[in-house]
């Protein structure tokens, strides 16, 4: 197998995009996998490494990648060490940094031979999901998608009180319970959001899908309710919903990882996506 780590292409606000490429050397054409990850999530975490390896071994190119202003640096990728980047960040920010990721796997000379430019799929998780939708319903390049543990919407996630304080202060902070740091997210978020609203519909872009969707959450998501993922079932018509009895937000998984292999809802996850994409 080979594999690329750290890979840097230009991102979004003069921000770089750090990404990482795995696959099998057969110099044939194969379905192009781009991972998205979610709010405060970073191409390193948990079992990512395990999953693109998992994946490139079934036949895929697998690329994952840190959003620009994720809030890592490519000095230390596994670390929130830039946190005005963090408060910098928007939906829009991660589309465009996204789109850049699209280009390169669809371009870049060293994997020309690798990819099949007519299979590009996307699997995001969390905020990621919300992402995925959203760029594959406006990018007809995307020909699969896959959402773990999605939001279903962007635009009314906000409580009033935390409208206020940004308008009052400027910035609100949200808790980053494992590394304990207040990340920072100011008023801009809240202005970019306000003046894209049509562009960052997730449930309209839903309906608009007419590519191959599975929708895949677990029944004790302690951070995605599970009715966000009834909410994209019912938008897209033709989509198909997995409901993992009694899986968490993160399937299972902790960051850090170790090398013991997939959780039990992890695992079964990982096989049902790996099926649904060679279909």
């Amino acid at each position: 197998m080979s594999f690329t780590k750290n890979i840097l292409i230009e991102g979004s606000k003069d921000k770089p995009i750090l990404l990482d490429v795995y696959y099998k050397q057969t110099q044939e054409a194969k379905p192009v996998v781009i991972f998205v990850h979610g709010f405060k999530g970073f191409k390193d975490w948990g079992h990512f490494d395990l999953l693109a390896k998992t994946l490139a071994q079934q036949g895929f190119v697998f690329i994952k990648f840190n959003f620009s202003h994720n809030g890592t640096t490519p000095e230390n990728p596994l670390e929130f060490g830039d946190l005005d980047a963090f408060g910098k960040n928007n939906y829009i920010i991660e589309l465009d940094d996204l789109e850049k990721v699209m280009d390169w796997a669809l371009t870049d000379p060293s994997m020309a031979a690798e990819t099949d430019k007519e299979a590009l799929y996307l699997i995001g998780h969390s905020r990621g999901g919300g992402i995925s939708i959203l760029k594959a319903a406006e990018d007809p390049r995307v020909k699969k998608l896959v959402t773990w543990a999605s939001v279903s919407d962007f635009l009314n996630r906000n409580k009033k009180q935390t409208i206020d304080t940004w308008h009052e202060k400027g910035v609100v902070y949200t808790f980053n319970a494992r590394t304990k740091q207040q990340m920072p997210l100011y008023l801009q978020f809240y202005e970019t959001m306000q003046a894209h609203r049509e562009r960052l519909n997730v449930l309209k872009a839903a309906k608009q899908l007419g590519i191959p969707f599975l929708i895949i959450h677990g029944t004790k998501d302690e951070a995605v309710d599970l009715k966000d993922a009834e909410e994209l079932h019912r938008a897209c018509k033709h989509s198909e919903l997995l409901v993992v009895g009694e899986a968490g937000h993160t399937f299972g998984v902790k960051h850090p990882f170790g090398d013991l292999g997939f959780p039990e809802h992890a695992q079964f996850v990982t096989e049902r996506t790996i099926a649904f994409l060679k279909e």
